[in-house]
């Protein structure tokens, strides 16, 4: 096919610049156009491309041939279309990752189209009419002291919420003056480990973000792994390590993992911080999200004075808010204050105001409650797809959270993730979240199911169930 260069008007008046080039059908060469302007980035997230009727005019070609090569990047997730607005380039909650170009044409990893990564939420459900509505009537009531120099233990309007909201929600016992706000979880540990408030070495799950690992190792804090089995992490284990003062658990869902931790175990690690005059720093992660189970109240409620309970709004809202909590013991409040320094620096104000006026408004409560049901069916699909069409792969950890550990059959992850790969698949093995001195618990994939949009997950799944290994 010879090369051939078009400016397309769309009706409402933009231009897209397409390049249609190289051997075989028109359809393949269309589709090969908009998937490469997709990922260079010309056709941003919520573009909207087009009538399929217009294109094929300006192309020469048949209106079939466009509407079959929309129809084909829906299913693959490139694109999005819905009654009444058209066809648009999809939102993606992740920079499309591009892979170095062979030489000659070789078998390889394929783009990712299928994002099943965990921790990352559907951005396409962010409330936006809700947000935009509490930021109207935050503005309007903000006193003009408001837009001064931040108050680097955050606005009395939000740690007023959170007091109320958290004690409702999660039963802990604070106050608005032991709150202090941050920019999500990461920022917690940089205040209180980089700042010196905490010292190391600190007690951590076997498994847990390797990335947050790399945070406490550039501040010179080493991590000592806690055993780790089906009742959660083994905090007898906190009283082998005479040099800890502080441990890191997620006693609500264990990451990446699941379950919740045993209460033997919750009263185990309070009374080890009482005895050591230690803390327990508790990661909230996915509190709000449970589906099989009654609520689990925070740890934090057992012992306020040494448990350092943090939140944050990357899951119940986006990981782009950058909105974080720390519900501190009394002691620990001016030491962080003082890392801080007088005045805010990452958290702005505004949103601070509009989260607040979301929580008092209720309207954060019916977003979570949306959320945890469009969650619980996307989990509900991934369950029934695995005992359809891999029976003998077992899901671990699905009664809480944002993703499920897949149980392989032992020496096929390494298999399974390079099969991920060459499949468009972007997810990871477990073995990426185990400390390196713990020993492994079994194989397995991590498998997130709340970023793909709604039309995109069917495939998505489809793509998984055909990389699974087979039964042994």
């Amino acid at each position: 096919m010879s090369k051939s260069w078009v400016n397309v008007a769309e009706r409402l008046g933009s231009d897209l610049h397409l390049e249609l080039c190289g051997t075989g059908s028109r359809r393949a060469a269309l589709g090969r156009a908009l998937r490469g302007a997709i990922q260079d980035g010309r056709l941003a997230p919520g573009t909207r491309l087009p009538p399929y009727r217009s294109l094929a005019a300006d192309l020469g070609i048949a209106r079939n041939t466009v509407a079959a090569t929309y129809s084909e990047l829906v299913a693959e997730g490139w694109l999005t279309a819905r009654q009444g607005s058209g066809t648009r380039v999809a939102e993606r909650t992740a920079p499309v990752a591009r892979p170095r170009v062979p030489t000659k044409p070789s078998p390889g990893p394929a783009t990712p189209v299928h994002n099943l990564l965990q921790g990352q939420p559907d951005t396409s459900s962010f409330p936006r009419r809700a947000w935009m509505g509490s930021t109207r009537r935050a503005l309007t009531a903000a006193p003009n002291s408001a837009f001064g120099p931040g108050d680097p233990q955050g606005r009395i309007e939000l740690r007023t919420a959170l007091a109320d909201y958290l004690a409702r929600v999660r039963g802990v016992r604070t106050g608005p003056e032991c709150i202090v706000i941050c920019a999500g979880f990461s920022d917690a540990l940089r205040l209180l480990f980089g700042g010196g408030v905490l010292r190391g070495p600190l007690a951590v799950e076997a498994y847990g973000l390797a990335f947050h690992r790399a945070l406490l190792a550039a501040d010179g804090v080493r991590t000592v792994p806690l055993g780790l089995d089906e009742h959660g992490s083994r905090t007898t284990e906190l009283a082998d390590h005479r040099a800890v003062r502080s441990v890191l658990l997620t006693p609500a869902h264990q990451f990446p993992l699941g379950g919740p931790l045993d209460p033997a175990r919750r009263h185990a690690a309070v009374e080890w911080a009482r005895g050591r005059g230690g803390v327990v720093i508790e990661d909230d992660y996915d509190g709000e999200f449970r589906y099989d189970r009654e609520p689990i109240g925070a740890v934090q409620a057992l012992e306020p004075d040494h448990v350092l309970y943090v939140g944050s709004a990357s899951k119940s809202l986006s990981t782009a808010v950058r909105l974080g909590w720390m519900v501190l013991p009394e002691r620990l409040i001016d030491p962080v204050l003082a890392v801080k320094g007088r005045r805010e620096r990452w958290t702005g104000v505004v949103d601070q105001l509009t989260f607040a006026d979301l929580i008092s408004s209720g309207a954060y409560d019916r977003h979570v409650r949306q959320m945890r049901q469009r969650y619980r069916d996307r989990r509900n699909r991934l369950a029934a797809a695995l005992a359809e069409h891999a029976p003998h792969i077992e899901p671990a950890g699905i009664a809480a959270g944002l993703h499920a550990v897949l149980r392989l059959p032992p020496g096929t992850e390494a298999s399974a993730v390079k099969a991920a790969a060459w499949q468009g698949i972007a997810l990871d093995g477990l073995a990426d979240y185990r400390h390196p001195d713990a020993a492994p618990v079994f194989d397995g994939l991590v498998v997130g199911y709340a970023a793909p949009s709604d039309h995109a997950f069917a495939a998505a799944l489809a793509a998984l169930c055909q990389i699974l290994p087979p039964a042994p």
